[in-house]
Order: structure tokens, then sequence, then C-alpha cells
């Protein structure tokens, strides 16, 4: 087994994020082929993301052709869709090379078995927000997406993003939030002992918490202020929260 360790991120916002931010997380990536034995992508890696069949977004290019470099260098990637990129599909698959997961999803990471939820739609609440992922996901909503031109698809998508109002930090509804996914996923870990670690994203606001001895959730971050990410090392051990540019 290798003992390189995991890297985690979520939230980066490529297309609402300034291009320095873009720039970094480039360099970040060019470290993880480096240094990471997997890296694992908890959803909004995009503002927005559609799998068109014929294109794909010019804004995203750099990062996507990245991101088949890490995989070439012989890391594995898997991607969990968020809300903003709920989409990805075969082209990140077949293209690029990353495993594409629909979540929450049960996986063994840095030997450690691990509940990977981005954080949206969990739980019984927010009935109105889960009705709206269940229409956005059905397969005749993607297909009535996908027969808008892709210039007209973006300025909707824009339009409808919400995320340079929480660049300026969390406000009641996003503290409320990132309580519910703490709330969440400690109701996880009580519920079944044989949990070691749960993750999230999505609350925009990074978080470790140490339920038992050797059993954590951890919410990765952002990358709107900070650019957070989470260093998991084989062998057990607490996972490493981190900021980049900073030691792997």
């Amino acid at each position: 087994m290798s003992e390189k360790p995991v890297y985690i991120v979520s939230d980066t916002h490529l297309g609402a994020v300034p291009r320095t931010t873009e720039r970094a997380f480039r360099g970040f990536l060019e470290h993880v082929a480096e240094h990471a034995s997997a890296l694992l992508i908890n959803g909004d890696l995009f503002d927005f993301w559609f799998e068109y069949r014929r294109v794909i977004l010019r804004e995203h290019y750099r990062v996507v052709a990245r991101l088949a470099d890490v995989v070439d260098a012989g890391v594995k990637v898997w991607f969990v869709g968020g809300n903003h990129d709920a989409w990805a599909g075969s082209f990140l698959r077949d293209e690029v090379g990353m495993e594409v997961l629909r979540g929450p999803v049960e996986m063994m990471l840095a030997g450690r078995r691990t509940l990977v939820a981005h954080g949206d739609g969990l739980g019984k609440g927010d009935f109105r927000y889960r009705a709206l992922k269940t229409l956005i996901r059905h397969p005749l909503s993607i297909g009535a997406f996908r027969a808008m031109h892709p210039d007209f698809g973006w300025r909707v998508a824009h339009l409808a993003s919400t995320t340079e109002a929480k660049a300026g930090g969390l406000d009641a509804a996003g503290r409320s939030r990132a309580a519910f996914i703490r709330n969440w996923a400690l109701e996880q870990l009580r519920a079944d002992p044989t949990l070691d670690l749960v993750l999230a994203g999505h609350a925009h606001q990074a978080a470790l918490v140490e339920v038992e001895p050797g059993r954590f959730y951890v919410n990765s971050g952002d990358w709107l202020r900070e650019y957070n990410y989470v260093v998991l090392r084989p062998g057990g051990g607490s996972p490493e929260p981190r900021l980049w540019p900073g030691e792997g």
C-alpha cells in the first residue's frame, strides 16, 4: 500500500472566483500529482459544470487538463458532484480519468471506513431544495438543458449562482447550514460505530470534530476566502486540515 496520503478538497467554485484562485488551485493539483496517492474532490469544484456532447466550458479547460495530468501521474481521483456540478459524467470519467461518484457514498480512504457527502439536501428537512434537486437531476431536465445553446445555459446557471455572496463570509443562513451538516455527520457516526470518518463540504466552513478517539467529522472548507484542503495519512492519526500554499 502506498505511504503517500489522500488529499481532500471541496467548494473551489471555479468560474466564480478570481483567476488568482484558479492559478493557485492548478498549483495545488501539481503538488497533489507529486505527493498524494489519491485525491477526493467533494463537490462544487466548478461553480457551473454541465457535460454537453461535443463541447466543454472554455473557462475550465486549464484545470481539466491539469486534472488529467494528475491521473496520468498515477494518482487516483474521485469526484463527488455537488449542487453546482452534479452533472459530471462521461467526459470527466472517460477523457479525464476521474471516478465520478454520486454521494452520499461509503468508501475506504487511507484505511478508514468513510462516508462522503457533499452536504446539499441531507437529512429530512429542506423540502423545497430536495424537490428542486430531484427535478434538476431528472433525465428529462438534463435533456432539456442539453438542448439549449451552451452560451445560454451558462448564462442561466450564473444568474442563479449565489457564490459571490458567500465570498463575504457566513451569514445566519450559512451558519445554520454548517451546523445542520455537522449535526447530520455526528448522527451518522453515532448510528454506525464501524464508520471512522464522515467527510462533507457545502458548509463553506472548515471543521474537524473528534467524536470518539480515532473517529472524526471533517468539513473540507472552501476556496472562496481561504484555500482549504485536508490531508489524510495512512496508518491512522487525525485528519489534517491545511491551507494552500503549504506543505503536504
